[in-house]
This record gives structure tokens, sequence and C-alpha cells, in this order.
């Protein structure tokens, strides 16, 4: 096989073990195909790396190859050691006429399991697994999403059972098997483990993984499946903590086993099989500081030690003879760097990722790689790869901003590209699927989620098959996170059938005959359930940071599934199905600090001394306060005009706005561009007729519908008054020379259109900005309900290694300084006896919101300032004025107006400082004015 023929990653059989695998030659910029295995292991960027074409290293998995040696060895020799039954249900699994093949990835990992336990021991002889440093052995399987761990799990309760049932008294064996999952979602679909399930729900029968003869033994075990949550226990604190009348005790290991294993209570050496055991770590106190800090892992810590001390506390009275784990991701918090300490000590076989997408396994990731706009400056990668990562994007979804807000422009273009792209795939699957393709949009917080939602529902992006509020599912994380674990839901009744009818939709997304069958686009803040299963997944887009590789690939693992397992009869291999994404960096990332590397530990450097900014409570007569203002609303002329003339230019860049973008398939955590490259290109004539009408005059009702969405709230008049008046000024606006578009060829009539359709958001915010200005009457500010008023007593505690001074004036204990000049002008402040109390504008969330060129901005002014004559005096420091500093002061004045129309906060002024020594005038200034 020649590498240059290959189009896809495909290039072993599901069924037999993976004799090739794909490697890439930094040399040559490009993959070579390698005869033998690939190893187990996994690759690591190099330090800081941020380039498509960085190798990284490979961490090696010694133990995991050793064994994978050993166990290729025992098998060509007729497995030795093992019982009749053992051999006959290899046999069995192994039939080369079996009408359902099973996977050469789930006959290793059975196969390992087995070796394990029932291979001679001079079999293992060198081969020392680390534990989780509890008193129950575990084993764990590393097999990626979608290569169905789930038949695995029950090849291992049939081996199980029946030798136990066959050989009594053998004690390698059990017939008593407690599953723990990570919810409801996944223990509702474990339930095809039960091996007295219905057919047609039961693994055992659908896959025929049971000679006919071994049924009544399989029936003879029992198996219990539970999720994470009833493993909760009080502890004696929170029974002390208790308010009602049930004063008992904390309850006994044996009666907490009772409870918990139902109709298990009375049996002894039981096997746990722990499903997506990366929850199921015992928590390292090292891991203390570099991880609890942050709320998700303080969820995943709380769970973990749920998890296992439950465990524990089974084992105490009813002896766990072993656990069997399974999972893509077995790593653990250990307070260390990224290297191999960080995965389960305990890993006997991997089939990871790359082996899946080179078997046809799952889908085949493809991600961005570049497109005709401008790239990331930092990395020069295209800005949809990692979108989040744009500061503009960043500094937009991280405010809490209402649904009807616009997205940021670089989104919009996204979903433009993306959902276009899903549009065919729609189109593709008429006739021949019976459910849509699915987009996966996974968000930053709540308030992006419905602003992704309100944006899709209200067709400010003009798709119109997106434009279906029905098949559109925002996922309420809390109230689903609540319905996963089975436990009282808040809210009452109704709450609680509001979550079921959720999790139940969201679990049967893509499948006929059910709740989630018309869902074609899923918006969620989460990762969604781990073991969701929608094999309908075809394009996924991310929009929040991403920063490690375990969650990007916990993202792309929920679209990862293949709709369908038929074999090419030429090739004897899967045809290539894929997933296309937008936003997640999905390569390996660069790990976090030194001592990662092959040659070992760099100790690292001293941490650089930090000083405490803090609020001084013995300074609290220099507090300063000022309103909350969430925005302004205005009182419009009930005529609206527009001098053009005054009207500033907007420029649209084709380097800004890409109308093509290549995606490639990704192995070994690096874009594979020598093969065909999928590309959407918005420019073409195919893409021109799925647009919903891309006329002038459809463009220009849609910029004044958006502009009439702003203003209406604040317009006294007729509504339709107020919508003609704006397409005749959208009409005049786009005709007008005040529209610069920088290319030539872009002013064709079809390109001009998507230009002007794709920079939608920020012609609408430049023309509302130019009415706004001209046909204002009133300011009124509206302000935060909850804080209506901040103050610097509100400030939290934070510490930096930047210069800084105590203050005396201040009610924050240090000024801290980001420039020379920021000193200079603490020094004046500090001593100037017309000032009675000041504060750097630093952690204090003293913000004011601006347009320019079309984009919302956030502008931090950089002191507050309370003069002797009752005056508070907003200053900016600023050494170059530019047109986007001014349209910074245009803001600030517009909410200082507002703020003194009010009345109710005494006067504020503002002013600018462009050089150190004009302080003293601008002081003087607002004293006497």
């Amino acid at each position: 096989m020649t590498y240059d023929k290959v189009q896809h990653l495909i290039i072993n059989s599901p069924y037999e073990k993976p004799d090739k695998h794909l490697k890439y030659d930094r040399n040559e910029r490009k993959f070579e195909l390698v005869e033998g295995r690939r190893p187990a292991g996994y690759t690591i960027a190099s330090e800081h790396s941020e380039k498509f074409d960085d190798p990284g290293f490979f961490v090696e998995l010694p133990d995991v190859n050793k064994i994978r040696a050993r166990v290729d060895k025992w098998r060509d020799s007729g497995y030795p050691g093992i019982t009749k039954v053992t051999k006959e249900l290899l046999d069995y699994w192994k039939k080369p006429d079996r009408e359902r093949k099973l996977f050469f990835c789930q006959l290793e990992a059975i196969e390992t399991l087995i070796w394990f336990i029932e291979a001679p021991d001079t079999e293992k002889q060198g081969i020392k697994l680390e534990g989780d440093g509890g008193n129950i052995e575990r084993l764990c399987s590393k097999m990626a999403t979608g290569t169905g761990k789930t038949v695995v799990m029950a090849m291992l309760i049939a081996w199980q059972i029946i030798n136990k049932m066959t050989y009594r008294q053998d004690t390698r064996f059990s017939k008593d098997i407690l599953v723990v999952s990570p919810g409801l979602t996944v223990r509702n679909r474990l339930q095809v483990l039960s091996p007295t399930a219905s057919e047609g729900s039961n693994y055992y029968i659908e896959f025929d993984l049971i000679p006919s003869g071994m049924y009544d033994k399989l029936r003879g075990g029992h198996v219990k499946i539970i999720n994470w949550h009833l493993l909760e226990w009080e502890t004696e604190d929170q029974v002390k903590r208790k308010k009602s009348v049930d004063k008992r005790g904390v309850k006994s290991d044996e009666s907490y086993a009772r409870e918990v294993l139902g109709e298990l209570k009375d049996a002894k050496n039981i096997i746990v099989i722990n499903d997506e055991a990366h929850h199921a770590w015992r928590f390292n106190p090292e891991a203390l500081g570099k991880y609890v800090r942050q709320r998700d892992m303080k969820d995943s810590a709380n769970e973990s030690t749920v998890w296992i001390g439950g465990l524990d506390k089974i084992n105490n009275v009813r002896n766990i003879m072993r656990c069997f784990d399974f999972t893509a991701t077995p790593f653990l918090p250990s307070g260390k760097t990224a290297d191999e300490d960080s995965l389960f000590g305990w890993i006997v076989s991997d089939f990871g990722l790359n082996e899946a997408i080179e078997s046809g396994l799952v889908k085949t990731p493809r991600v961005v790689v570049r497109d005709d706009g401008t790239p990331n400056a930092k990395t020069m990668k295209s800005k949809f790869y990692h979108i989040y990562v744009d500061p503009k994007v960043k500094s937009n979804l991280n405010q809490a901003e209402g649904k009807e807000v616009p997205l940021p422009d670089l989104v919009t273009k996204a979903y433009y590209f993306l959902g276009l792209d899903w549009l065919e795939t729609l189109k593709l699957w008429e006739n021949s699927a019976e459910t849509p393709p699915v987009m996966i949009s996974v968000c930053n917080r709540t308030e992006t989620a419905a602003r992704v939602k309100f944006s899709l529902d209200k067709g400010k992006i003009m798709i119109k098959e997106l434009q279906n509020p029905d098949a559109t599912l925002q996922i309420d994380t809390k109230v689903l996170n609540e319905a996963e674990s089975g436990l009282n839901v808040k809210g009452g009744a109704s709450k609680k059938t509001m979550a079921e009818e959720l999790r139940e939709k969201v679990d049967t997304v893509g499948q006929k005959g059910h709740p989630g069958e018309k869902i074609q686009h899923v918006i969620s803040v989460g990762m969604l359930s781990e073991g969701w299963d929608a094999k309908t997944v075809t394009h996924i887009m991310g929009l929040r940071a991403f920063t490690s590789q375990l969650l990007c690939e916990q993202v792309v693992g929920r679209g990862l599934r293949r709709t369908s397992y038929d074999v090419n009869k030429e090739t004897g291999l899967f045809e290539p199905e894929y997933v296309n994404v937008f936003g997640v960096p999905f390569t390996f990332l660069p790990h976090e600090g030194e001592g990662v590397g092959p040659e070992g530990g760099i100790p690292p450097p001293p941490p650089t001394p930090k000083t405490r900014v803090h609020v001084d409570d013995d300074k609290k007569k220099f507090e300063l306060t000022w309103p909350n203002v969430l925005r302004i609303n205005h009182t419009y002329t009930p005529r609206l005009k527009i001098d053009l003339d005054k009207v500033q230019e907007l420029q649209l860049n084709p380097e800004d706005t890409p109308l093509k973008a290549e995606l490639a398939q990704i192995i070994e955590g690096k874009p594979d561009v020598t093969k065909e490259l999928k590309v959407i290109d918005l420019s073409n004539n195919q893409v021109e007729k799925l647009i919903t009408s891309l006329r002038k005059q459809r463009l220009i009702f849609e910029a004044a519908r958006d502009v009439f969405d702003q203003m209406q709230p604040s317009w006294p008049g007729s509504k339709e008054y107020l919508i003609a008046q704006l397409i005749r000024i959208v009409e005049a606006f786009l005709d007008s020379d005040k529209l610069v578009i920088q290319s030539e060829s872009y002013r064709e009539n079809l390109k001009k259109r998507l230009l002007i359709l794709l920079n939608m958001n920020k012609i609408v915010q430049h023309l509302f900005s130019a009415i706004r200005a001209e046909n204002t009457e009133k300011l009124v500010p509206i302000f935060d309900k909850e804080m209506p008023i901040k103050s610097t007593g509100k400030m939290i505690t934070w510490y930096t290694s930047k210069p800084c001074e105590l203050t005396n004036k201040s009610h924050i204990s240090h000024v801290v300084y980001d420039s020379a000049w920021e000193a200079s002008e603490s020094y004046e402040l500090e001593n100037n006896g017309a000032i009675l109390s000041w504060v750097k504008n630093d952690h204090l969330g003293f913000v004011i919101s601006y347009l320019y060129k079309g984009v919302v901005h956030s502008y931090y002014p950089d002191f507050l300032i309370k003069l002797s004559n009752g005056k508070m005096l907003v200053l900016e420091v600023k050494g170059i004025d530019d047109e986007k500093n001014r349209t910074k002061r245009t803001a600030l004045k517009e909410w200082i107006d507002a703020v003194n129309s009010d009345g109710r906060f005494g006067p504020w002024e503002s002013d600018v400082s462009f050089r150190p020594s004009d302080i003293k005038d601008i002081i003087r200034r607002h004293m006497v004015g």
C-alpha cells in the first residue's frame, strides 16, 4: 500500500490486530505509513509549542506494551492456564463465521483481563502495576470513545458469572457484580448488561455473546447497576448540622452496604465494574493547591471522594475482589505536571483514539487548518481553530449579556461556515436518514448559550433550516445534572418532571420514534452527559476555552460514534465518516510547566514574591462608590434623521471576513494536509442557493430589523413608522461611500452581498451608534437590580508581583503600577490637597461598554477620584490619542451624562491625562469648573 493513494486515515481492519500506523515526519512535514502496531502511549507537545508541525514527544506506557507482547504470545500458544469455560467463551467470541463479528479491540481488552486473572504467574513476572493507594485491586482497560466498551463489560460479566457458577470454589471469580456509572443516562444504557433483560435490550443476545447452553448459568448470577450518586453517605459533621428531629448517628458500614447493594445485600466477594472510571480517583492531597481552587475540580474531587469512599465502605464489610475500570481518558489530578504520573497506574490495555481512527471505529475529526482571512497573529492558525482565544470574542462572551445581545462577528461568521456545511449534510441525508444530522455547540456560560439560540431562532444568522426553535435544544446544565443524579430536584414535582423530560430528550437525540428524534442542534454549557451516544453528530462548535487535550477529547468524543458499520467489500475496511469541528483545538497541547520531557524533571524556580492587595478596613473613610449601570436607555426624537456626512466610515476588509475554509483530518494530534481537505466555500454558486435570499432588499430589511430590535424598547411612537424610517436610513448607508469595501474583487455582486451578510452585526452596531448619537433626547441609566451600587469595599483580595506602593488616601491597601507614568500620577493623587480619596480601577469592576467599528468592547477607566468640592472625577491616562480612544471617551461622557441626569449620585465629570505633568492642571480645572 502506498501512502499517497490513501485519501483517508482508515488503514486497518476493525476486526484484525492493527499492523500499520501513521507517523509524523517533522522534516517532510507529513505522515508516513509505518509497518507495525502503534505503541501504547500518548503524545505531549513540546513546551510552549502552538504549531501544527510540532512533533511533540511520545510518552510510552511501558507496562501496557509489555503486557501486549505477552498476551500476543499467550494467545498464539492457545491460552495456557485458563478454565474450560473461559476457553469455550473465547472460542465462541472468535468464531470466524460469526454473523456479528467482534472488534479486535474488544477481544484484546477481554483477553488481557483474562490473562491477568487466569494465566500462570510466570507469565506476569516483571509486571507490577501501581494501585490507587487503597485496599482494592484495580485493573483499567483504556478504550477510546465509540470502540464498544459496553460489549466488553458484558463479556467480562459472562466470563465471571459462568465460571463462578461452574467452579464454585474458585476464588478468582464472582457471581455478584456491582456496576457503577457516572449518571442516570449511562446507568439506563447499561441495563443491557442485566442477564435477565428482555430481548432487544440485552447485549448477550444482541451480540451473541453466550453459547446457548450457558444461559442458565449466566442467569444464576446477579448484576446490580447504579449511578455513583447512590454511594453518597452522611459524615459525622453533616449529621451534627442536621436540623430535623431525626438525630440518628452516622450509618455503620454494614447498614450502608445493605442499603446500597439492595438485592446484593448479603453477597460477599463482589466484583465491581466502574464505567467512565476517570471519575473514580482517590483524592490526592498534593493536588489541593493546583486543582481544587477551580470549581470544576471541586465538583470532580467531591464525586471521586463519594465514588471511591463508598466502595471502600462496601469493601470493609463485603470484600470487593477487584475493580475493573473502563474509560477513554484514565487521567487523574496528581498535582504534578502533565506527565505519565497523571495517568492511572493500573492500566493493562490501551486502544486509544489514534488506533480507533486508523481502524475506522469512530468518525474522523476534521479541524479548520486555514482560511482566506487573516490568521491568529500568535499561532498563525485560522481564527476558527480556537475561536474563544480571539481577544474580542473572549471579552464579549465573558460578559453576562442578555440573550438579545448580538454574538461577536467571528462567532457569527463561524456559524455561517459550519451551519451551511451542516445544511449540505442535511440535504444529503434527506432520502437516506430518518433523523437529521446534529450540530453541537459547547458554550462558556449559560448567557452565551441563550445568545446562540436566540440568534438562530430569530434568524440573525440567515440559514432558515436552523431557524427552528423546536429542533434546537438548549440544555439547562444545572437541571440536567439534577436529573442525572436521580436525586431530589429542587423546585417540586413540575421541576422534576421538566428535568426528566429534558434528560429523556437529550438521551434520545437521533433516535427514531423518541422525544429527541427531530433535534438538529444541541446547545450546552457542559460537555453533555458522559455515555451520550448520539450517532448523528456531524458538526461541533466550541465557544469556550480549551486548556487541555483531555477537555478537547471529551468534547469531540461526543461526536465520534459512527452511524454505519458496513465494511467495504473491496478493501475490507470501514468507509470513513467525519465530524467537522470549529473552535475546539483538537491537537495535543503544550504541557504545563517543566519536568515533562524525556530527559526527566527540572526543578522549577522559586516563586516570585507577591504582594497582597486588599481592602484596608482601617481606611473605611476613603471608600468610593459608583452606580452599577447595566446599560443606558435612550429616548429618541419622534422623527429620525441622519446626516451621512457626519457618520464615520465603516471599512469591510476581506482579510477579516474569510469566505473559504479548509478542514483537515486529525491523527496524532496534527492535521494531515496531504490528504483530501474538506473545503467550505461560501462564495461558490451552490452555497448562494443554500442561503435564504441574498437579494439586496432582504439584506436591507434584515439590517433595519436588527437596529429596530435595539431601539424599540425606548421608542415612544409607532413601531411600523420606526421600521420604515430605519429601512430608508440603512439603504442610504449601504449605497453611500461611507461603507468602504477594501478590495475591488469583493465589490462584485455576490461577494459584496456575502461580505455585507457576514458583517451584518458590525454594520448594525455602526448604524445604531450613529442614529443614537444624532437622535437622542434623553438618557436613562438602567441599574443592576441585585447590586445597584458598587464600591471599593467589595473588591476581592488579590495578589501581584508587579511594582506597587502602599496608599494613604485610598480604601485599597496598595496601588499597583503598570507604568512609570502611573507611578508619577499616583504620587500626585496621594499628595494633592484637593483630593479627598482616590483609587486605581484595578480589580474593582468599574467598566463601561462602548461600540467601536461595530464591535462591543469593555472600557476600564484608570482612576476614580473624589474631590474636596464633592465632585467625582473619572480620569484616564493616555499617551497616544486615536479614534478608538476618542470613542471610549464618548461612551464615558454618555455614561456621566446619564448618571448626572439621574441626580442621585452627585456631580460626575471626566478627563484625560496626556502627559504626567498635566495632572495638577486637570485637578485645578475641575475644582473651579
